[in-house]
This record gives structure tokens, C-alpha cells and sequence, in this order.
């Protein structure tokens, strides 16, 4: 059933590499608009996105599979794209009656119009697609006042469902480094800023987290933009907002990483009337489980043929069947890192398939203040081909129980579940290395 008779307007607001660093998770990061946008809605504690990476987390948003299930097992600005056996989010939603849009970025494909989009905004006006990380066209800021200026203008007439995609918080590309400050932001004093409790406290990591918290205020600047354009035009209630990012922080250990700080993310929901304002919920939810909840929720189509599961329940009077475990995954980034992982709420099982130092940083972690302060320790021993970890008494992964007597009846069952997931969704790694997405153009290795 869906919430309502009558079909929501659906506005996704995402963004890059925020992981949960804003205000209404107890990070010491002020975000007003978002911790507004928490109160009127709900907060989805232990959200996880099923890749620490751009493109194939993406991905799962769209399709509501894993990305070694939709094809998307790399960046999209490569060769690597969603095969078209897969409907998409934006397609699906045209099918129910929506007038789609995009605003700013999406990276889940070369083409946007691929992914089901009929009209297309990039950089704040109506032209041809451009590449899908550019931050001089998808700056928060742009595609906030892009939204307001459609809205204001040019409203649509049936429901719709508006993409909107910011830049930030990106790395930018700077003299001799990856870090956050271009000259468009606003950096904090590096001894203010909270620390990562899964990095050591050194200069490096607190300037770049200086620099990122401007980032962070721009995308908080921009949602307040658009919550207040949806007021104005007198839309707010009657419009599903989603606020979500891709994957966690481009930090070390974060993003291109399984554990908790790489494929944490915010979820958060607003649908004044139908989703309570200030619940706050815990149980275990991936982002493969977007696409069949926002199609419930507009129609009430139940979809039994996708890896995710539908969390309209918990808004609702029906019993929900609560996720015991969320699987993710990496194959290709800036070079080849073959991993599979689970988790549930105690436990993190992680089996890598390729033999890689210790941590695996992308181009703009290991190129930063950040990624050079951890470098010699991170990258000087090769990682362990499994391993275990209990949350509850371990919290930020730093012992590894893989190899503990104490713990291998935990490994067994965590591998064996693994490795049934893996064969029941035909995981390509099962038949050895994964060549990348432009194989047949490179010479065989």
C-alpha cells in the first residue's frame, strides 16, 4: 500500500563523500538545515551503502541490486555501466506517471538520459550533459538556486521526481595535494574540529578536516535552499524528500574501505503527515533498499524480484522483518581491489581476493595531508586476506579476530554466508579476477 491516494513529488538530495559527518549524528558539525530536515523526518542510525565508492554504490540507489548484480562494478566516467536489464529509479518512476528531472551530478552513468531522466540541468541550466565529477558546475550552491529558479518559474504539472546531485564534499584536485578548499569554502580552525577516533590525531588529517567542514556548510547552505524553494511553492507537504550520500568520508580507512567509516552514510526522510518527525530508527538498512521503499511508498508496488527490501513498514502498521545482515562490495576504483563484506550488528566479516597493502587509499586519499600522515604505516604491510571484527567490544576495527580460536565459529558462519550470497547472486569473482570494464581495448594480463 502506499502511504497516500495521491502520488508524492520525490526529491533525492545526495552528495559525495559524507559518510555521517553532519550534526543530527552526534558529530560536532554544525548543519542546521540537515538537523531541521532530521526533526520534521526520520534518521536511519545504521544506514550502510553496499560500496565505499562513487558509481557502483550509486548503483544499488537506482536499481535496488548489488553492484556486482546491475554491472556497475567501477566508475562510471570509465567504461563501467548498468546494464540494461535493470530498470531504474528515475525509469520506474517516468513508468508510474512522473516527470523526471536532474539537477547538478548523478555518476551512475555516462549518459543521464540512460537512466531514465527527461530533463537534465547540469551546472544550473538546461544543456548537454557534462562529466559527472565536475565540481565547477555541480557546486551545491548552483544546483540549489538551479532548483529554486525551476520551481519559481517552470513548475510541472503531473508529480515529479527531482534528482539532486552536489559536488561536494569532493576532493578538488589543489597545487600538489587532494583537499577541500579551492577557494569557495570556508575552512575551520584545525584545532575546533572533532577527530577521527579510527585515525590517529596528527596536523594533517585535522587540516584536511578543517578544510572539509566548508564543504559541508555549503551542502547544509544548499538544503536549506531547496526545503525553503519546496515551502515557498507550496509543495513540502506533499513531497517525499531523501537526503542520503554514497559512501563515507574520503579519509583513510573511510572511503575505498568495508569498515564502518567507508560504507557508513546518512538517511534521512521527510513526508510531513505519513513520516513521524523526530524518529530515529536502528535497525540495519542498505541503500539497495531505496529503490523498492520509494516505489512503495508512491504506488505501493512491492517488488519480490530485487536484492533490496522495502522499509515502508516501519512508517507504517505493518510488521517489518527487520535485515539481519548488509552485504558490500568493491572491484575496480582507481585500480583493481576485489573485496566482499557483511555485516551484522555485532560482527564485520571481510575477505579480500587481491594481494594489496594494508589499506587501500583511492588517488585523492593517498595524495592529501591526510593519506601522507598515515601513509608509512597504512601502506607497508600487505592486508590480511579475511578478516573479523567484533563491534560491540571493538567499535572502529582495530582488531582483527580473523585468526582467534575464540572467534571461528563466528568466521565459519560469517564466510559461509558470504560465500552463499556470492553464489546466489552469481558474484563474478567466484570465477577468478574480474578484468576491467575496457579489457577487450588494453592488452590481456
Amino acid at each position: 500500500m502506499p502511504l497516500v491516494d495521491s502520488k508524492p513529488n520525490v526529491v533525492l538530495i545526495h552528495c559525495h563523500d559524507l559518510g555521517r559527518r553532519i550534526g543530527c549524528y552526534d558529530r560536532d558539525v554544525d548543519t542546521p538545515a540537515l538537523e531541521s530536515l532530521a526533526d520534521d523526518g526520520a534518521v536511519f542510525e545504521n544506514h550502510f551503502v553496499t560500496a565505499p565508492q562513487c558509481s557502483p554504490s550509486r548503483s544499488s540507489i537506482h536499481t535496488g541490486e548489488f553492484p556486482h548484480v546491475n554491472g556497475l562494478m567501477g566508475l562510471a566516467h570509465g567504461r563501467w555501466e548498468i546494464d540494461d536489464r535493470f530498470a531504474t529509479l528515475p525509469a520506474a518512476l517516468a513508468e508510474r506517471g512522473y516527470e523526471t528531472f536532474l539537477f547538478g551530478l548523478q555518476h551512475a552513468a555516462k549518459d543521464p538520459e540512460s537512466l531514465g531522466f527527461e530533463h537534465v540541468f547540469p551546472g544550473g541550466a538546461r544543456t548537454s550533459p557534462v562529466s559527472p565529477t565536475d565540481h565547477a558546475v555541480n557546486r551545491a550552491r548552483d544546483v540549489a538556486r538551479s532548483f529554486r529558479s525551476f520551481l519559481d518559474n517552470d513548475p510541472p504539472t503531473a508529480p515529479f521526481f527531482a534528482s539532486l546531485g552536489f559536488f561536494e564534499a569532493h576532493r578538488v584536485r589543489l597545487d600538489d595535494r587532494y583537499g577541500f578548499d579551492d577557494g569557495n569554502y570556508e575552512t575551520a580552525d584545525p584545532a575546533d574540529v572533532e577527530a577521527l577516533p579510527y585515525l590517529p590525531d596528527r596536523e594533517g588529517i585535522r587540516r584536511d578536516l578543517a578544510e572539509m567542514e566548508g564543504m559541508i556548510e555549503a551542502i547544509d547552505a544548499a538544503v536549506e535552499v531547496v526545503l525553503d524553494t519546496l515551502d515557498a511553492a507550496g509543495l513540502a507537504d506533499d513531497t517525499l524528500v531523501v537526503f542520503t550520500t554514497e559512501h563515507g568520508i574520503a579519509f583513510p580507512r573511510a572511503k575505498g574501505c568495508c569498515y564502518d567509516p567507508g560504507i557508513e552514510a546518512a538517511l534521512l526522510l521527510r513526508y510531513p503527515g505519513e513520516i513521524d518527525g523526530g524518529e530515529r530508527y536502528d535497525e540495519l538498512v542498505s541503500n539497495v533498499d531505496l529503490f523498492p521503499t520509494i516505489l512503495e511508498m508512491v504506488d505501493g508496488t512491492v517488488l519480490d524480484d530485487v536484492s533490496g527490501q522495502s522499509f515502508l513498514p516501519l512508517f507504517t502498521d505493518q510488521e517489518h522483518y527487520p535485515r539481519e545482515i548488509v552485504f558490500a562490495e568493491m572491484t575496480w576504483h582507481d585500480r583493481y581491489n576485489p573485496i566482499r563484506a557483511l555485516r551484522t550488528e555485532r560482527y564485520k566479516y571481510i575477505r579480500s581476493f587481491w594481494h594489496l597493502p594494508d589499506v587501500y587509499m583511492t588517488d585523492d586519499i593517498m595524495m592529501s595531508r591526510a593519506g601522507r600522515a598515515v601513509h608509512e604505516e597504512f601502506q607497508t604491510n600487505p592486508r590480511p586476506y579475511a578478516e573479523l571484527y567484533d563491534l560491540e567490544a571493538d567499535p572502529y576495527e582495530r582488531e582483527n579476530l580473523a585468526e582467534d580460536d575464540q572467534y571461528r565459529h563466528v568466521r565459519n558462519e560469517l564466510e559461509r554466508r558470504l560465500v552463499a550470497w556470492m553464489r546466489r547472486t552469481e558474484d563474478p569473482l567466484l570465477s577468478g579476477p574480474v578484468p576491467p570494464a575496457d579489457y577487450d581495448e588494453i592488452t590481456p594480463w
